[in-house]
């Protein structure tokens, strides 16, 4: 075949296809697992200390470290396996033991990740898992004895996965070891590879899903700011048509309001985009566990149903009425600009109006001065023609009275002509 140049991203990409495979490990088992994210500006945060506190834990293990620009990392800690992946705004940290403690989640097992690491950590402690994988007993009744006694029964997921080759429970709540528990039972010939699959999905799912309900809290915030500026600016809207107000007072006013809705919808663009993707990967984690009823016990898609999908509702209903009210408020002041602009209009034919009759005033009074302009020069050069035509006219025996009175139409007609010619000079 022609040799042909690739694009220098070209492996790059069909790599990172592979690059965070599935884990795949048999039962019993334990994995432990844990999700850390800055608490402000998460997605622009300083990646090198990311990598300098993985790189912290696995010196402590002798282990060896990633590249410097690494986005994930998979080695042997201990007698765990670790994976280390770095995502937009939070990086993870999978540990997994083919060993499991005869104590159920065994707060021992979590000490893979220290204390004092954990409180060094560059950000919080967002999801936090205890995964105990546990061969299916061939009765699988023999189990609910003891996930009623792991889980608190109010709140208590207990569903097959994958073709009912796998039960897996859990109650969603934090225990007090700081653990979200997760208990895995795998029929006996299930591969490694569909249990860990089932594993990484959960893990995916309770990340996602407490990533997305980040976007609670802020939209519980912002609604309580749009139940104080939803007030103000229905007044507005409602005092549009009093002429007792100023439309430019009122315009102020309404721009005021729509600023700050504005600084609202940029502080929440970005974590309530982010909700809506997460939201959307957590229903995708549930749907491909392709799971069933076991033993008439709550499923994972019932649980969200009811607990996790009001939420994400309440976090949509916030985000629609802040652009409702956005689009409210440009809309007023369209209106608002509008009614101004006519005001203004109004204003500057009345000024238009008035300077015409200041023109028409000042031809007059200019017509006026010209006039005595003429007069008044004709009269001096009057005088003057008079005296230098007065020797001519007692030669021809005209007395001064009748020189004057020849010379005044004369003068006058030749002063007038000449102010006028002036005048059309400076026109042009």
């Amino acid at each position: 075949m022609p040799q042909i140049e690739d694009h220098p991203l070209r492996y790059a990409l069909v790599n990172e296809l592979h690059a965070r495979p599935f884990p795949s490990f048999d039962a019993p088992a334990h994995v432990v697992y844990l999700a850390v994210k800055d608490t402000v500006d998460a997605a622009n945060r300083d990646r090198r200390k990311d990598h300098a506190h993985l790189c912290d834990l696995l010196a402590r293990n002798g282990a060896a470290l990633p590249a410097v620009d690494a986005t994930h990392y998979a080695g042997v800690l201990g007698r765990y396996t670790l994976t280390w992946e770095s995502h937009t705004e939070f990086v993870t940290y999978f540990a997994q033991s083919p060993m499991m403690a005869e104590r159920a989640f065994d707060p021992a097992e979590t000490e893979v990740f220290p204390a004092d690491w954990l409180g060094a950590a560059p950000g919080r402690r967002i999801a936090a898992v205890h995964i105990r994988i546990d061969t299916l007993p061939e009765d699988p009744d023999d189990i609910l004895p003891l996930i009623d006694g792991w889980f608190v029964p109010e709140s208590l997921v207990c569903a097959w996965v994958l073709d009912e080759n796998v039960v897996v429970a859990t109650d969603f709540r934090i225990d007090p070891n700081g653990q979200m528990r997760f208990a895995v039972f795998a029929r006996p010939g299930t591969g490694p590879a569909r249990i860990g699959r089932v594993v990484q999905r959960l893990c995916e799912m309770e990340t996602y899903r407490a990533m997305s309900m980040l976007g609670l809290g802020l939209a519980r915030e912002l609604t309580a700011r749009l139940n104080a500026l939803d007030p103000e600016l229905s007044a507005l809207v409602r005092g549009m048509g009093d002429d007792g107000h100023s439309a430019e007072e009122t315009l102020q006013r309404l721009l005021a309001v729509a600023a700050d809705l504005e600084g609202l919808a940029v502080g929440v663009s970005f974590r309530f985009g982010a909700t809506h993707a997460y939201a959307a990967i957590v229903r995708e984690r549930v749907e491909v566990l392709r799971e069933s009823r076991f033993e008439g016990r709550q499923k994972f898609s019932e649980f969200m149903l009811r607990r996790y999908d009001p939420a994400m509702r309440t976090v949509q209903s916030a985000e629609v009425r802040l652009n409702a009210m956005l689009e409210r408020a440009s809309r007023t002041a369209e209106l608002l600009r509008t009614r101004v602009e006519v005001a203004r209009q109004a204003q500057n034919q009345k000024i238009l109006e008035n300077m015409d009759r200041r023109s028409d005033l000042q031809l007059r009074l200019q017509n006026t001065v010209e006039g005595l302009s003429v007069v008044a020069i004709s009269y001096y050069a009057v005088s003057l023609v008079a005296y230098l035509a007065h020797p001519l006219a007692e030669q021809a025996g005209w007395s001064k009275e009748v020189t004057l009175a020849v010379a005044t139409p004369v003068v006058v007609l030749a002063v007038w002509l000449m102010i006028r010619r002036i005048r059309r000079g400076v026109g042009h």
